[in-house]
């Protein structure tokens, strides 16, 4: 049976692209028939990146039958995964997250989880020397994961092993870092034909504070205005996607890529609340606060929300 490559929900460049770089390998060296296949609609970043290197869009699954061989990437929460994931037949991890808990396997398997950037970057490690057959396009997809994972370099995630990867790969693709970042995060900023509540879902995350619960949403960009420009809907919008998807509180920080900063709209009380205790920010009653040097969710977002 063919085994499917899938990482999170809402997938971002390295949800989308590596799954599409492991199912590569396990097809192409490890002789195993693989599919990468996403969980929703890539961002307008990752679908450049899929246009960019003549990549084909994964088809979109929205649950995996029981018994089905799967290859998590890039995730270990079941919060970001199929309701019925533990049903299926979970072969292999590879992830950069912290461990949740919750997945379920039919016996032991592989499971990597390394303290880097990128999941695309773990994929080279374990690949060793199999890496060199990459073809063009993998090897695009793999310099891309790790661009949009590090925000070229400037994320505190970033290790100087991702680093050196990426320029090893650009210099092999005859790729300007620089200009091929602008690129991406041209795309990624171009939020001009999603609605408010796709946008607060885009690139989020579910997490829970004592208790209360958030769906923690960032939107990179170098262009923050764009974002800023529609902050009364956003924050209208708040507490109707929070209902829906079952948390108590939506929190929207939008990173401004250039300036390595995040501006955090703060809608109500509690938000504020989370921002001062979190961050050692002063609200008083403005609707939003500028959180120097932020930039990562995973690093600098989750591990310090509190209550």
């Amino acid at each position: 049976m063919t085994t499917l490559v899938f990482g999170h929900k809402s997938p971002d460049t390295d949800s989308t692209g590596s799954p599409i770089i492991w199912a590569w390998y396990l097809n192409e060296i490890a002789g195993e028939a693989a599919e990468a296949v996403l969980l929703g609609e890539p961002n307008t970043e990752a679908a450049f990146v899929l246009s960019r290197w003549s990549l084909d869009k994964p088809r979109i699954v929205d649950g995996v039958e029981a018994g089905q061989p799967v290859v998590i990437v890039d995730t270990n929460n079941p919060a970001e995964l199929p309701a019925d994931v533990n049903a299926a037949d979970i072969r292999a991890i590879i992830d950069h997250h912290k461990l949740v808990g919750g997945l379920e396997t039919k016996g032991p398997i592989d499971i990597t989880v390394r303290p880097l950037a990128c999941t695309a970057t773990i994929m080279h490690q374990l690949m060793g020397e199999d890496a060199a057959k990459m073809p063009e396009a993998i090897r695009g997809a793999m310099l891309s994961c790790i661009l949009s994972d590090t925000l070229e370099f400037r994320s505190p995630t970033t290790t100087p092993t991702d680093k050196a990867l990426a320029e090893a790969l650009a210099a092999d693709l005859g790729i300007s870092i620089p200009d091929y970042a602008a690129e991406m995060f041209a795309a990624k900023s171009d939020v001009s034909e999603f609605s408010d509540a796709e946008l607060l879902r885009m690139d989020s995350k579910e997490y829970e504070v004592g208790g209360t619960s958030f769906r923690v949403s960032v939107l990179e960009t170098t262009s923050p205005q764009t974002v800023l420009s529609r902050k009364a809907s956003l924050m209208a919008a708040m507490p109707e996607v929070a209902k829906e998807d079952g948390v108590d509180q939506v929190l929207l920080f939008i990173v401004d890529i250039l300036r390595e900063e995040a501006t955090m709209l703060l809608p109500n009380d509690l938000t504020r609340r989370v921002a001062e205790k979190s961050f050692g920010a002063e609200c008083g009653d403005a609707d939003t606060v500028v959180l120097p040097g932020i930039m990562s969710r995973k690093k600098q977002i989750i591990p310090n929300l509190a209550l």
